[in-house]
């Protein structure tokens, strides 16, 4: 399980072992870096998976997207180089790889079915991040293709959930909307101890813009009130105040991410790349069976990238959501619900809204024998009662 500790990939882990299945194996970070070639290697040669799941990435909202293009195209990319390569050549039977919607061209037609890829241009703001997740889709896709592997791509709508990432600059708009009321509220009830709790929790590590206004070291809960203060207005916190970037009518789908868990766990254990391309065999149509019923990767006849009996096989990932949306207009309304916040929530539409509306089409998925169970308004709730059991 790479990213067994982030959103997706903890809440995966955790319906994984309900499931009873606890012969799982996953690194921090710090234990292993993906981006190394050679330590994905090593690992791979010493623990031998049966299967695995790449549910780790580098991520971020909209401003994270702005500030680190290089990094966003450059990380994810590594990622999935090292560890894909390294499951072929280390004959992992199945692969699920996670990426996200942003995939899809800034203006698909709404609902976006898995077949809009590629037809238009991305959205600006985080074509780095949607590039390195269409090559990654497109990785699985080539394998199955040119060598019957068995690897599937699942392309999840916005998720939140437990473990989300709450940081202010990197983290995605639920979160950070949720964090940036929470503090709002605590600055104008005068809750210096709950405020520098929340800090210390999650620490603010200066950008280059915010240090030239507080100065350089981390924003954490041993700081003056007035720094603290300081680095929460730069991020459009204020004593009862909170200011979110754009105009606040883009259209946005979530996902409960122990939902998404749940769907890729079924997706793991029920569906084989054959479901998705419609066919019983492809490998036996590609290769040709043995008498086994095994399939000789040695041989190379037909190679390229297509079985000209089936014509183009493209597209074969699965989208994964809810099929519902909502503004982000209200979705701050649900939150602010959820807070308790009596204050007031402004948008700045000087900011960027990124793609206006991100609706994806869940046929498929639901033709594999999966739908939602949480919807939004208690899933929201859910959230910020989790966040605020975090902070104990």
């Amino acid at each position: 399980m790479a990213g067994h500790r982030g959103l997706v990939g903890s809440a995966i882990w955790e319906n994984l072992k309900k499931r009873g299945y606890n012969n799982l194996v996953g690194r921090t970070h710090k234990e292993l870096d993906l981006t190394d070639q050679y330590a994905v290697q090593k690992f791979f040669d010493d623990e031998r998976p049966d299967a695995v799941v790449l549910a780790a990435a580098f991520v971020g909202g909209i401003m994270a997207n702005t500030l680190y293009r290089a990094d966003f195209i450059m990380q994810n990319m590594k990622m999935q180089c090292n560890v894909i390569s390294n499951a072929y050549s280390h004959g992992v039977k199945k692969l699920l790889f996670l990426g996200s919607t942003c995939i899809y061209p800034k203006n698909a037609p709404q609902p976006m079915t898995e077949d809009a890829l590629l037809t238009s241009p991305l959205e600006y703001t985080n074509e780095e991040y949607a590039i390195a997740k269409i090559a990654g889709l497109k990785m699985c896709e080539s394998y199955n293709l040119q060598y019957g592997t068995n690897y599937i791509a699942v392309m999840p709508t916005n998720l939140y959930g437990p473990n989300d990432n709450f940081h202010l600059e990197n983290s995605h708009v639920m979160p950070a909307m949720m964090r940036k009321v929470y503090l709002a509220k605590l600055i104008n009830d005068g809750d210096w101890n709950a405020i520098r709790t929340d800090m210390n929790k999650r620490p603010i590590n200066p950008n280059e813009k915010l240090k030239q206004l507080i100065g350089e070291g981390n924003v954490d809960g041993s700081n003056s009130e007035e720094r603290i203060l300081k680095a929460l207005e730069f991020y459009g916190i204020f004593n009862n105040k909170v200011v979110l970037w754009g105009t606040g009518t883009p259209l946005r789908e979530f996902l409960w991410s122990e939902d998404m868990a749940d769907a890729s766990v079924h997706v793991l254990l029920n569906v084989d790349f054959k479901d998705i391309i419609g066919i019983e065999k492809y490998s036996s149509v590609f290769y040709g069976a043995k008498a086994d019923g095994t399939v000789d990767r040695n041989n190379s006849e037909g190679r390229g990238g297509a079985i000209p009996s089936l014509g183009e096989i493209r597209n074969c990932h699965i989208n994964v959501g809810t099929g519902k949306e909502l503004t982000i207009k209200q979705l701050s309304e649900l939150v602010v619900k959820a807070v308790g916040f009596k204050g007031t929530v402004e948008f700045d539409a000087s900011k960027p809204d990124g793609t206006m509306r991100k609706l994806i089409d869940v046929s498929k998925l639901h033709s594999l024998g999966w739908t939602h169970s949480v919807e939004i308004e208690d899933g929201v709730q859910k959230l910020f009662n989790w966040y605020q059991d975090s902070l104990k």
